[in-house]
């Protein structure tokens, strides 16, 4: 499985704007109707106005949906 993300060891963030519609082709409003569903993985928050992403997370899910819709 090809990854979207470096492979470094520090911790890589992925704020909304890189996630849609670069990463996962849905709109905002579904991407928080997931996370709130528990279909897609819980943001982080940095800081009071930022929330972003873990990379392995969001590859993690995208690798089970792909594992998903090989079946």
């Amino acid at each position: 499985m090809t990854s979207h993300f470096s492979n470094s060891t520090a911790p890589v963030y992925i704020r909304q704007k890189q996630l849609i519609p670069g990463i996962v082709p849905i709109s905002a409003a579904t991407l928080w109707r997931w996370v709130a569903a528990g279909k897609f993985p819980a943001p982080i928050k940095l800081g009071e106005r930022v929330t972003a992403w873990l990379s392995v997370d969001v590859q993690r899910w995208l690798d089970a949906q792909n594992g998903a819709n090989q079946i």
